[in-house]
């Protein structure tokens, strides 16, 4: 399997927080991942930012955050120019899709502990 280096927005020191669950999952199959939340923590051997830590080669960013959370986000994700963005459950943006989909950027809405599950990820 080839890793894919995903930004996860909204990350969370929160078991029970899809955030910290996809975190966990990604680096579980041998991705990279790079997490970003509202407050700044550790799970595993992955640190959590609070800012927007400057990152190269970002494949995938999955959003664990609502809409009105990702505005601050936004320009900092489109200047990642990932391959896709995953929007999960209670994270879909069509403004931000829209965006995205302007600049060549793969976006869907799907869960991404669905999709390393059925190694569709």
């Amino acid at each position: 399997m080839t890793n894919k280096k995903t930004l996860v927005l909204g990350a969370s020191e929160n078991p029970s927080r899809y955030g910290n669950m996809a975190l966990k999952r990604l680096r579980a199959n041998g991705h990279d991942v790079v997490a970003i939340g509202r407050r700044e923590g550790q799970v595993g051997d992955v640190v959590i930012h609070k800012a927007k830590p400057e990152e190269e080669g970002v494949d995938t960013v999955t959003m664990y955050m609502n809409e009105q959370n990702q505005k601050e986000y936004e320009d900092y994700i489109l200047s990642l120019k990932p391959r896709r963005i995953i929007f999960n459950p209670g994270a879909e943006n069509e403004e931000l899709a829209g965006k995205a989909a302007e600049q060549g950027i793969q976006t869907m809405e799907a869960c991404t502990l669905v999709l390393l599950s059925t190694g569709q990820y």
